[in-house]
C-alpha cells in the first residue's frame, strides 16, 4: 500500500501530505489500491468495466454507487502488501417507480498480514437512461440542525484527480456531454465515494477512530455546487446550496 497514492489524495482534498511507510491508511483510502485495469474493448459506454464478469448483466445501462458499510476491525499500515477477496452477496431485479431497477451488493475483506482489517459492503444500482423530459425525483430536504459545519467546494479538476486516483472511469465524472446528454445530469455529478470519503474524515477528526460507517447517496451533487458536510452525533449528511440532502451516512466510533 503505497503512501505516495495516499499523499496524492490528501494533496488533492487539499489537505497535509505527509504520510510514511508504517502509518495507518486513513478511513476509505483503500479505494486508492486494487485496481482491475480493463482494455477499451472491455469497457461499457459510461466508462466502467462492462457487465457480465463477476456482476451479473440485467440489460440496464446506468449505474450509481448508491450506498455502502463499513466495518473497521483493526488498521492498515502503509508501506505494506495487503490483499482483497470480492464476492457477489447480492443480484437482483426489480420494477421500480420509474422503471426497471438492478441491484446488487458487493462484499470486499481486505486483510493484511494474514489478518482481516476491513470489511465493506457496496451496493450499486443500474437501471434504464431517462425518458426524454421525464421528471427529476424530488430529492428529501437536509436537517438544518447540525452541531458542527464545514462548507466544501468542488470543480472539473477536482473530480478528474480523484477519479484518475481510484481507476474511476464512469464519465459522469469527467465527460460533461455524457453526463449531461445521456444520463441527464444538470453537470458533472461529484463522486459518491468521495462525498462518503469528506464525511468519514470529518467523523474521524470529530469523534475518533471508527469502529463502522455507513452511507446512502439520496441526490445528485454537481460539481459547481457548494455544498455542506454535517455532524449531529454520529448522524452526517451532505447538504446542496438549496438545502437538499445528497448524501446521508452513520459513524460509531471505536470504543
Amino acid at each position: 500500500m503505497d503512501p505516495a497514492r495516499a499523499n496524492a489524495l490528501l494533496a488533492t482534498l487539499g489537505r497535509s501530505a505527509g504520510l510514511t511507510p508504517g502509518d495507518v491508511l486513513p478511513p476509505f483510502f483503500h479505494q486508492l489500491f486494487f485496481w482491475s485495469p480493463e482494455p477499451p474493448e472491455k469497457l461499457g459506454r459510461d466508462g466502467h468495466p462492462k457487465v457480465g464478469g463477476l456482476i451479473p448483466d440485467m440489460g440496464l445501462l446506468r449505474r450509481m454507487w448508491a450506498g455502502g458499510r463499513l466495518s473497521f476491525h483493526a488498521p492498515l499500515a502503509l508501506g505494506r502488501a495487503a490483499e482483497k477477496m470480492t464476492s457477489v452477496k447480492s443480484s437482483e431485479r426489480k420494477m421500480g417507480r420509474s422503471g426497471p431497477l438492478g441491484f446488487v451488493t458487493l462484499e470486499h475483506q481486505i486483510r493484511q498480514d494474514g489478518r482481516l482489517c476491513l470489511t465493506e459492503w457496496q451496493d450499486l444500482v443500474y437501471r434504464e437512461d431517462p425518458a426524454p423530459n421525464a421528471p427529476r425525483p424530488e430529492p428529501p430536504v437536509a436537517p438544518a440542525d447540525e452541531e458542527s459545519r464545514r462548507d466544501v467546494a468542488f470543480d472539473s479538476t477536482l473530480l478528474f484527480r480523484y477519479s484518475a486516483l481510484t481507476l474511476n472511469g464512469h464519465r459522469i465524472h469527467y465527460d460533461l456531454d455524457y453526463a449531461r446528454d445521456v444520463e441527464g445530469y444538470g453537470g458533472l455529478v461529484v463522486h459518491g465515494p468521495l462525498l462518503a470519503q469528506l464525511l468519514m474524515l470529518m467523523a474521524e477528526e470529530e469523534l475518533g477512530p471508527l469502529k463502522t460507517f455507513a452511507f446512502r447517496a439520496t441526490a445528485p451533487l454537481i460539481d459547481t455546487e457548494t455544498a455542506k458536510l454535517c455532524r449531529t452525533g454520529g448522524d452526517l449528511w451532505v447538504r446542496g446550496p438549496d438545502g437538499r440532502q445528497c448524501m446521508q451516512a452513520k459513524a460509531v466510533p471505536s470504543e
